[in-house]
């Protein structure tokens, strides 16, 4: 079984879009029961909170359901997990000196991206409505890349 987490910072917008995204993903190529996956973030402040209504509104009109709820990485995230994917540089280095080197690899999103030249996904908490479908780009693009990759191994 794969194990992939996705990163952000509060866990309400870019990564349960990402966990989102993926899902879907895994459940169209018929691997659910090859994968666990999850989201998280590098701050508490949103814990127990669904993913932010702008982000919900635009995944569900392009099918995809974000159902989870806001939570911090934890220490035991790097043995249950094999991947943590994080969404930009800050989360990264936060990810990164929280290592507790139980066997998590952590990488970028954009790492995954083919048809987005990027070094970020952008946080869209503060922007318009653009912000969330440029995400869900962004996203749809690496998480299809990604399950390419994890579904080869």
């Amino acid at each position: 079984m794969k194990r992939v987490l996705f990163v952000c910072m509060g866990n309400i917008c870019r990564s349960p879009a990402a966990e989102g995204v993926f899902r879907k993903l895994v459940e169209n190529a018929g691997a659910d029961d090859r994968f666990k996956i999850d989201s998280a973030g590098t701050i508490g402040y949103h814990a127990g909170e669904p993913a932010d209504s702008r982000m919900r509104q635009a995944a569900s009109r392009r099918g995809y359901s974000l159902d989870s709820r806001a939570r911090r990485v934890v220490a035991g995230d790097f043995g249950d997990f094999d991947l943590i994917v994080t969404m930009d540089e800050a989360n990264y280095r936060d990810v990164a000196e929280r290592d507790t080197g139980q066997g998590a690899r952590v990488v970028r999103m954009t790492d995954y991206c083919r048809r987005h030249r990027i070094d970020e996904v952008p946080d869209p908490y503060y922007g318009g409505s653009d912000g969330f479908e440029n995400v869900l780009n962004i996203l749809e693009d690496a998480c299809s890349i990604l399950l390419e990759e994890l579904d080869g191994d």
